[in-house]
């Protein structure tokens, strides 16, 4: 008979007959992740991070069994959580929950100091994600900050490490809720000053492309302090090895052979093909699921009934929750239980059972047959409602869907959605408010359901909005309205078409959102209430979007005057942080004054939308006059709160990552840009994705990569976004000058226009910017074109430096500021319609207009502060004056763009210039400047590491190495590999 020992913290020892007692083939790995962790007496005991991955079965839980014993052993305090597989039905901080459950029990004092002083900590308790459990509070105790929660969970930690170093073991998070590798990330990133170390497990194949964790888990691997641990399959010789600690009498060559072949490594499938073997009738299935349900016809009728029960629960089930479901009496429940797990089928741990494998309870689960699902579900569903057992609303939803019981699977729906919520989990509520609606599109529904339908879509879609798709909710709204009978009460509609103006007004789109909210407004009930106060305070805003600014400060008066008749704060701080921004008209300070009023008002209702609206409204005041710092100032405090707050990928959160982004562009600091941008910690929608995804690309154009194609790919979301469409058609156009294709890059004018011109209005003002960009592309050809094709283009450039005038004319702003970067694009787009009729000889100018134009450009770009393209008009210049002889002007303008290029990494400019013949002169005393990634690279270089070796071990690829090798040779003036080496050593940059 096996034995299985339940130890500390909820790391499951499984001993059986047919279990290895020994850790097999995985020495170096355990030796690998224990000194990674500080575990072992003769490490140094600092605190680091573990990813330990690899196939399902593979032995990462055992491994991390033993690594259990051997941190008891050092003295180590050790727990554990897992992530549990519920389907879709996502359940936010799951595993953590479990860890400070087992925390409460072992050290309660340490728990009651850490919770009392961080309140937010209680939302974590076992107690409170089950229904039944404590009632949700207030509605500003429910919008839980999660900072306080991130904060809380890491004290704890560093507390619990005062009494002993602490390992804190996550299984499974290929499982994991988003919010789960929020805090992940949070503790990942951010040091303890104590002992704690945490290791975090996940299958590598569960990752498919698409997997939310493929990105988190990059992100990760970045972070100072995380080593990944791969587990890969045993050798054959492991494999025969653990054969024969699973079966000492040992199996016949033939039965060996064959698990070896089969089982590839797998020690998981090892294990359950040697038991096959070793059974009764040593009968070996033709694949691993008939392994898995052949285990199932050695146990008796009880045990296999428990078995099939507790596969459809997943991966875990509570005891009174199979006893309430398998429909088995106490004495046959045990006998079945006691069976299974003296066959390994299942294992016991503090109340709970669950499968040794989740492909054990898979393969089982896909076993049962229709009907006996719909049954099982439907026990689960009875005993939750019944109170027989305890869980929680998303698992209700999930059993009660399976079960086809629909109308108890809606009100569970609905209730996990808010359960979610409530814990900052916006990605969650969104999946299961919208499951909700699924169920109600049933009409029959709809009238028995006691359900306020405009309720639950406005809950659906401002949490879409929230985890970052509002494209997605305003589909939803309209979905929505479209389908309400004609006698749906009025303030149902009212509330649908407020939520949607308020969501359409931060995305792109030629609907007048100004229409909806006033539809909204006038089906509003008359007299005070919050319905009315709402769609008042959501009309001014859009309204203050639209530029209505007079009509805007109307309504908005009223609407704050009713909101504070009623007393509904966080609606008054939205309407506050609307009137304040109608200051624009007026001198920015008095707009900022305003703006940061209503910040600090916003924050003390715990308005969090209000909040992080003013917070982008003043970094955009500051952006607007080049004053980068200040504006870079407020623009993260929205990132940080909003991050704090669950609300990553919510509007204004994303805008003001967007801008900062840019700012980071602007001013030179790409390795910024890249780190803003890089979206490898999350899985945004696809929006975000696109826009961060632009910015990200155009670094890497103008670090050399050919990013066109990747571009061309955003050309679908231009419709739906307009910055998408900005930067990616700009790369587009860059490129086309690149490869010398000047009716490219027109014709990516004109569709970017075509397409922005419907979206915004025909003349909007970053179509200067984008004629210049096509016009500079032009020039870069002209050279190459024929007189006949020269004479075209230059009527083209006419064309289109026609356009950028218009819409100079034609711009308007109630501050009347035409701010620097406006100035900027507008005298290089007259520059470059100049160079190209200089070039073309078409109605050529004269040299020193223009020389003093490309001048003018020059000074405007260094107001403007944009380091990328002001050395790109130095270059120009340089060119010009190369030209018109003055070689001393071009050596100037020509140091001064190489300066700038050298910082950038900018290894396109830097052929640009060396193409022109301005050869810098050499200066020992020049000062070598390399970003850490290159000086990273350099050091590898300097080591006799080839492009490939480096890409893998940076986890870049070869293509990016070689781009960073580039302007590593370029900056230190090497001709190869070994000189460069040789000069960063003389140099000490090494």
């Amino acid at each position: 008979m096996g034995t299985h020992t339940t130890t500390e913290n909820g790391i499951m020892d499984d001993v059986a007959a047919h279990t290895s007692r020994t850790l097999v083939g995985r020495d170096a790995e355990l030796t690998e992740v224990a000194s990674a962790l500080g575990v072992r007496a003769s490490g140094d005991g600092t605190a680091e991070v573990v990813l330990l991955s690899g196939d399902a079965g593979v032995g990462k839980t055992r491994l991390l069994v033993e690594l259990r014993d051997l941190a008891f052993t050092e003295g180590w305090q050790v727990f554990a959580g897992h992530c549990l597989d519920f389907g879709d039905s996502a359940l936010p901080y799951l595993p953590f929950s479990e860890v400070l459950g087992r925390l409460a029990v072992d050290l309660p004092d340490v728990v009651d100091q850490v919770t009392a002083q961080y309140p937010a900590l209680t939302r974590l308790q076992p107690g409170r994600r089950v229904m039944g459990g404590e009632d949700r509070g207030s509605e500003q105790s429910s919008a839980l900050d999660r900072t306080d929660l991130f904060e809380a969970v890491h004290v704890l930690l560093e507390s619990a490490a005062e009494k002993a170093p602490v390992l804190l073991v996550i299984e499974d998070t290929h499982w994991a809720d988003q919010s789960t590798c929020d805090l992940l990330s949070f503790l990942f990133s951010r040091p303890f000053a104590g002992p704690v170390a945490v290791v975090a497990s996940y299958r590598s194949d569960d990752l498919h492309r698409r997997h939310p964790l493929r990105r988190q888990v990059a992100e990760w691997s970045r972070l100072r302090g995380v080593h990944r641990v791969a587990l890969s399959p045993l050798t054959d010789d492991s494999v025969r090895a653990l054969i024969a600690e699973l079966v000492p009498e040992g199996l016949a060559e033939k039965e060996l052979a064959d698990i070896v072949d089969r089982a590839e490594g797998n020690a998981f499938f090892v294990e359950e093909l040697t038991s096959a073997a070793a059974g009764p009738g040593r009968w070996v299935p033709a694949d691993l699921a008939d392994v898995l349900l052949v285990r199932l016809d050695r146990l008796d009728d009880n045990a296999r009934l428990v078995v099939r029960a507790a596969s459809a629960s997943g991966r875990k089930v509570s005891h009174d929750m199979l006893t309430a479901a398998s429909g088995l009496g106490g004495d046959e429940l045990d006998e079945g239980l006691r069976k299974a797990v003296e066959m390994n089928v299942l294992v016991a741990s503090e109340g709970y059972y669950s499968f040794r494998h989740a492909l054990l309870g898979e393969a089982v689960y896909d076993d049962l047959l229709p009907g006996e699902r719909v049954r099982l579900h439907a026990q689960y569903v009875a005993a939750l409602q019944s109170g027989a057992a305890r869980g929680t609303a998303a698992e209700l939803a999930r059993h009660a869907r399976l079960a086809m019981d629909l109308d108890a699977a809606l009100s569970a729906s609905v209730r996990a959605g808010d359960e979610a919520w409530d814990v900052g989990g916006p990605d969650e509520a969104a999946y299961h408010y919208q499951q909700a609606l699924e169920l109600l599109a049933d009409g029959r529904r709809t009238g028995a359901a006691d359900v306020d339908l405009s309720m639950l879509v406005t809950s659906a879609a401002e949490a879409l909005s929230e985890s970052g798709d509002p494209q997605r909710a305003v589909a939803l709204l309209q979905e929505q309205l479209d389908r309400l009978p004609a006698d749906t009460p009025p303030a149902w509609r009212s509330r649908m078409l407020t939520s949607r103006a308020g969501i359409l007004i931060v995305v792109d789109t030629d609907e007048d959102a100004a229409e909806v909210s006033a539809e909204a407004l006038a089906l509003a009930p008359e007299g005070e209430s919050k319905l009315r106060a709402r769609a008042l305070t959501t009309h001014a805003r859009v309204l203050a979007g639209m530029g209505r600014y007079e009509e805007a400060q109307v309504v908005g008066m009223e609407a704050l005057a009713l909101c504070e008749r009623l007393d509904f704060h966080q609606l008054a701080s939205e309407a506050i942080t609307t009137l304040s921004g109608l200051k624009k008209a007026g001198p920015k300070e008095g707009l900022r004054a305003a703006l940061v009023d209503a910040v600090d008002r916003a924050q003390m209702s715990e308005a969090i939308h209000a909040e992080l609206r003013g917070r982008f409204l003043l970094g955009r005041s500051f952006e607007d006059w080049a004053e980068f710092d200040d504006a870079e100032t407020w623009f993260r405090s929205a990132i940080d709160r909003a991050a704090g707050a669950g609300l990553t990928w919510a509007p204004y959160a994303l805008e003001s990552r967007v801008q900062l982004s840019w700012i980071n562009l602007v001013r030179g600091q790409w390795d910024e840009v890249l780190a803003l941008t890089d979206m490898g910690h999350a899985s945004p929608p696809p929006i975000p994705r696109a826009v961060l995804g632009a910015l990200h690309l155009t670094v890497e154009q103008g670090r050399g990569a050919d990013v066109g194609v990747e571009a061309r790919k955003l050309r679908r979301f231009w419709a739906r976004e307009g910055a998408v469409a900005i930067h990616s058609a700009s790369i587009e156009m860059v490129q086309a000058g690149r490869a010398g294709d000047p009716a490219a890059a027109v014709q990516v004018y004109d569709d970017v226009v075509g397409v922005l011109g419907r979206t915004w209005h025909e003349w909007f003002s970053a179509r200067i910017r984008m004629a210049a960009v096509a016009v500079g592309a032009v020039a870069r050809a002209m050279p190459n074109l024929s007189a006949s094709e020269r004479a075209s283009y230059a009527e083209t450039v006419g064309r289109l430096h026609g356009d950028g005038l218009v819409v100079l004319h034609r711009y308007s702003d109630p501050s009347g500021h035409w701010g620097p970067e406006g100035r900027a694009w507008m005298k290089r787009l007259d520059a470059e319609t100049l160079r190209v009729r200089w070039l073309s000889g078409v109605d050529a100018p004269p040299a020193d207009v223009l020389v003093d134009t490309w001048r003018d450009a020059v000074v405007l770009f260094e107001d403007f502060g944009h380091v990328h393209e002001l050395a790109k008009v130095r270059t120009a210049l340089s060119g010009i004056l190369r030209a018109t002889g003055d070689t001393a002007g071009a050596r100037e303008q020509g140091d001064l763009a190489r300066e700038a290029a050298h910082g950038l990494g900018a290894q396109p400019l830097l052929d640009e210039l060396r193409a022109l013949g301005s050869a810098p002169v050499r200066a020992e005393s020049a000062t070598d400047t390399l970003t850490p990634r290159e000086t990273e690279i350099l050091t590898l270089v300097a080591e006799g590491r080839s492009n490939g070796e480096i890409a893998k071990q940076l986890f870049i690829s070869a293509k990016t190495v070689s781009v960073h090798v580039s302007n590593v040779l370029a900056k230190l003036d090497a001709s190869g590999r070994t000189e460069a080496a040789a000069i960063a050593r003389r140099k000490g940059l090494i």
